[in-house]
């Protein structure tokens, strides 16, 4: 018996005694756990072979083989011809020989992130992690490390909860176009090669394309995701978007069976990031990529996004996003019940890149003493008030969104409410009109009874004022308005 035939058995015993069968009816008794209730930010990293030419995007493996795109022409001028150098032919470069797990942890310690995902296996399909499915992996290639194993421990010995993500559904045609001409990529791939399967792309990535995912190909799927789970323990697996091809649908539920009950047995809490509609709703968590909601929602979110604009992976000629537009970003999110999974590329050396770097510093500077209004935090019955519409949907944080200084974001926890004045004057006051005294309308307004009010980071006393038109609060002389700042309301 092959091994993926003896994991599978396994994968169905495990399901047959526990608590959570393979149907969307047992797996709607899922709930989200407490810590991840609590939990607003996280970092995603994505690093691999794709690291190593570190050009166009993440996406190298695909585009180096389409025709006529920049990946192609660059690979050519840079590599060669694709028959002689191949994607394949990148992982003796990819040597990771600066890779300091321990530093790594440190660094995102002091950036205020609560969990850690890795990608695990991205689409080119090679495995960051010792793998018994395939030889294909960092253990055994390239850096000769166990990368997930290694980032894992070190995240838990500091307190981060460790994840990891698959991306590997999407290998099922991400190395097709490779078959269009004379290259490394044959009709000789057959299952366990690198390549394998190659099937032609499916146009605009139709979720009931044809070929079909075959039974062999979601099998190996679903023991990849498996022995994850088993080896690394991690408490979030993220997947990407192809999962809710049809023909996945009965694996993803097989999976999170797997999943939950493994985490029963230990007596652990769990949580499964998806996208689109893959999973049905409330048996996991949405994940909406370089978006987010514009509303307040009643159920918990996830935002996944990037310190780059152009890659998830370290390119060369990335731009980057400033610290203050991801902060801003995280608010909002925020006071919409939402998490932020922050993603940074590593260079294939194994060093995290200067600016990377920077940017998880000033946010980890900040959280340090704003963080009281993010961690733990609740949606209040307003998430924002101000002029500056928040755009819905995935891939709609291409731009940044500019706030005025009549914007704010509101969290609350125990006995107090956050006030987020998002692009706060250097000095004066700021007028926040959802805390109006009450009047004879019949609309809802704030009436409670204030002990005090604060500012973040500064030991002071605070001057304020409330009339019909809102809550004036003085901003102290000399207060550091380059990000946004926070007035907390303490109630009796």
């Amino acid at each position: 018996m092959s091994f993926k035939e003896e994991y599978l058995k396994k994968i169905d015993a495990v399901i047959e005694t526990g608590k959570y069968e393979d149907t969307w009816e047992s797996l709607s008794q899922y709930t989200v756990p407490k810590w991840y209730q609590d939990a607003k930010f996280g970092i995603f990293i994505h690093w691999g072979i794709y690291s190593v030419p570190a050009f166009g995007s993440e996406w190298y493996s695909r585009n180096m083989y389409v025709q006529g795109s920049r990946e192609y022409e660059h690979h050519i001028a840079t590599y060669g011809n694709h028959k002689d150098f191949g994607y394949k032919d990148f992982i003796p470069m990819f040597k990771a020989e600066n890779f300091n797990p321990d530093e790594w942890a440190e660094l995102f310690k002091n950036a205020g992130a609560e969990y850690v995902v890795p990608v695990a296996e991205h689409h080119d399909g090679f495995q960051m992690y010792k793998s018994d499915v395939s030889h294909w992996n960092s253990y055994e290639m390239g850096p000769h490390r166990d990368v997930l194993g290694e980032i894992s421990d070190s995240v838990n010995k500091l307190g981060i909860v460790n994840g990891a993500s698959s991306h590997r559904v999407e290998h099922w045609f991400f190395m097709g176009h490779g078959k269009e001409f004379e290259s490394d990529i044959t009709d000789d791939e057959k299952e366990g090669d690198f390549y394998y399967p190659a099937m032609p792309e499916p146009y605009h990535h139709s979720l009931f394309s044809e070929p079909t995912p075959t039974k062999s190909f979601l099998e190996d799927w679903l023991v990849r995701c498996c022995e994850i789970v088993d080896s690394y323990n991690p408490k979030i697996v993220y997947f990407d978007w192809w999962i809710e091809h049809s023909a996945v649908k009965p694996y993803l539920k097989k999976f999170a069976a797997y999943y939950y009950n493994r985490a029963e047995e230990r007596g652990e809490e769990v949580v499964i990031n998806y996208k689109h509609d893959a999973f049905m709703f409330g048996t996991a968590v949405v994940d909406i990529e370089h978006g987010q909601f514009a509303e307040a929602k009643p159920y918990i979110w996830q935002t996944d996004t990037a310190v780059g604009r152009y890659s998830w992976g370290y390119i060369k000629d990335n731009c980057y996003k400033s610290p203050k537009e991801i902060i801003c970003n995280l608010i909002d999110v925020v006071s919409k019940n939402g998490r932020m999974l922050l993603n940074i590329g590593p260079k294939p050396d194994g060093t995290i890149p200067d600016e990377d770097r920077s940017i998880l510093l000033e946010i980890g500077r900040w959280l340090k003493t704003n963080g009281e209004g993010i961690y733990g935090s609740k949606v209040w019955r307003y998430s924002e008030e101000g002029p500056t519409e928040t755009k819905e949907g995935q891939f709609s944080d291409g731009a940044e969104t500019v706030y005025t200084s009549e914007d704010f974001r509101f969290t609350v926890k125990g006995d107090s409410l956050y006030v987020f004045a998002m692009n706060p004057p250097k000095s004066g006051t700021v007028t926040i009109k959802s805390l109006a005294e009450a009047d004879a309308s019949i609309k809802p307004v704030f009436s409670g009874i204030i002990k005090s009010v604060s500012l973040l980071g500064y030991d002071g006393e605070i001057s304020y004022a409330r009339d019909g038109e809102g809550m004036h609060i003085d901003i102290p002389n000399g207060t550091d308005t380059e990000n946004p700042i926070v007035f907390k309301i303490t109630m009796a």
